[in-house]
């Protein structure tokens, strides 16, 4: 199998990330199973609306070339799920969000979902993401860690200070949710999830941590085999109808060309 992992992260902005996030879901993919993690330059920045729409044209634009290209499957590396939709509107393969699948997993895990994102000002758009899901009764809280993409270059470049630093913020803003209820706690970013990717078992007091990264990967994975065994696919009627090849060639002229096209 061969999955294109699509980050919202520049890989030559933040290159330890990047490195770290490729060697880890290698290492944890199953056998046959090659990922190539993608970034965007510039990243996902000036966090807003506007910034997550342009990196979403983008990773529909890419999740396009890679069905072209004979990849297995497409994540969407971003919990946020910017694209997500058109995306498996407009292929095939199966695409993954990793938001999506994170959240659905939670769901199981426990009944009050508590989310750790990036930023406070991510709150808005993952409540919609509960909303968008069937989930908006199930999380039970959300709060930013209020750090920056970079915050955690040092931390997988090596620097167990830096890591340690990093997993303390992390709990202090989970510890309250936990508290005030919550079951299950989910980082709510592929920053925060490789973060804690490898504390096997941890908790914050009764609640277990899902590790995001390796959720998204084995959906993927899943949803691969599953094609294989049995062409399952997407609903494709109103939901994601597939859409037609003109509008597919008309949207990459425009991301290629631009509004000249």
């Amino acid at each position: 199998m061969k999955i294109w992992w699509q980050s919202f992260i520049d890989a030559a902005s933040n290159p330890a990330y990047i490195t770290r996030l490729s060697a880890y879901l290698n290492s944890i993919a199953t056998a046959g199973t090659t990922v190539e993690v993608h970034g965007i330059s510039p990243p996902d920045r000036g966090f807003s609306r506007l910034s997550e729409f342009r990196c979403a044209v983008i990773a529909v634009d890419n999740g396009l070339e890679a069905a072209e290209q004979g990849y297995d499957a497409m994540v969407i590396g971003h919990f946020q799920d910017s694209g997500l939709y058109e995306l498996k509107s407009a292929v095939a393969i199966p695409v993954v969000g990793t938001g999506e699948a994170t959240l659905h997993l939670a769901a199981q895990m426990g009944r009050r979902i508590g989310l750790v994102t990036l930023d406070d000002v991510y709150r808005a758009w993952h409540l919609e993401q509960g909303d968008l899901y069937g989930l908006s009764q199930r999380i039970s809280h959300v709060a930013g860690m209020n750090c920056d993409p970079s915050d955690f270059g040092a931390c997988f470049a090596g620097d167990m200070e830096a890591k340690a630093r990093m997993l303390a913020v992390f709990r202090t803003v989970a510890e309250p949710m936990v508290a005030g209820g919550a079951d299950v706690i989910v980082p709510a970013g592929v920053l925060p999830g490789l973060l804690i990717g490898g504390e096997y078992g941890l908790r914050i007091g009764h609640a277990p941590v899902i590790n995001c990264a390796a959720v998204a990967l084995m959906q993927a994975e899943t949803l691969i085999r599953l094609r294989r065994l049995n062409g399952l696919e997407p609903a494709g009627g109103p939901f994601c109808a597939r859409a037609p090849a003109q509008a597919v060639e008309d949207f990459r002229a425009l991301v290629a060309r631009g509004r000249g096209a």
